[in-house]
């Protein structure tokens, strides 16, 4: 892909080849694109439910590969429900810092957790941590519905693993990407690279569920015999 992007910018012939400081180089700035667009709800094409359990009276987990929950580091959270040994199910409300920093006392529980926070901080570890509220009591098991970061490459020959229609867009918006100190991008590069990754995000956006206001709709009363 790499390869393809800098043909199409006139860095590089077909049959062309990298050197090693140009294969680290240019995997530097691929992976720095891939990891922007990772932030972009609309590029992310899988939205994945795991589950993993949870410890009595135990309110916080890191996430991360690795950490408590050892699974890819999610980029965002979307929803979240908890399971108990009945296999009945609760839903878990997912929270912005504030909301969960109003919460006066963070420690209560044993019983159902009605909130989630997702504290996306980043350190040495490339952990996230996930906090609860109320903590958890014993015999249960967290799902969540969350958005992975898009796919790495550790070298030129790494098989691209996305749906269909990446490809195209990576290749195009790789050769916007490594232009700069080059040359100018041709016009034709750039309506690829602008349609091409539209293409992705219409096919990944969430659809939308329309709701009224409960000031707007008028309360009636009535049945299906009578109507209102």
């Amino acid at each position: 892909m790499i390869l393809n992007s800098l043909i199409a910018n006139g860095e590089k012939r077909i049959g062309g080849s990298l050197t090693s400081d140009e294969q680290a180089f240019y995997l530097g700035k691929l992976n720095a694109m891939t990891e922007s667009w990772s932030l972009d709800r609309r590029m992310c094409y899988q939205v994945l439910q795991e589950n993993f359990a949870l410890t009595a009276s135990t309110g916080t987990y890191t996430i991360g590969s690795g950490a408590t929950f050892n699974t890819a580091r999610p980029t965002k959270i979307l929803k979240a429900f908890s399971r108990d040994t009945s296999n009945f199910d609760s839903e878990i409300k997912v929270v912005a810092y504030d909301a969960y920093d109003s919460i006066g006392l963070k420690s209560l529980g044993n019983s159902y957790p009605t909130h989630l926070h997702y504290d996306q901080g980043y350190d040495s570890s490339g952990f996230g941590t996930i906090k609860l509220y109320p903590v958890p009591m014993a015999g249960l098991t967290l799902y969540i519905d969350s958005a992975k970061q898009l796919q790495s490459f550790s070298s030129v020959t790494t098989v691209l693993l996305m749906p269909p229609g990446y490809q195209r867009a990576i290749e195009s918006n790789f050769t916007i990407e490594t232009a700069p100190g080059l040359k100018s991008v041709q016009p034709e590069v750039l309506k690829i690279a602008k349609e091409s990754k539209a293409l992705v995000m219409g096919v990944n956006l969430p659809e939308t569920i329309s709701r009224m206001d409960a000031g707007i709709v008028r309360r009636t009363t009535g049945n299906i015999y009578e109507g209102p």
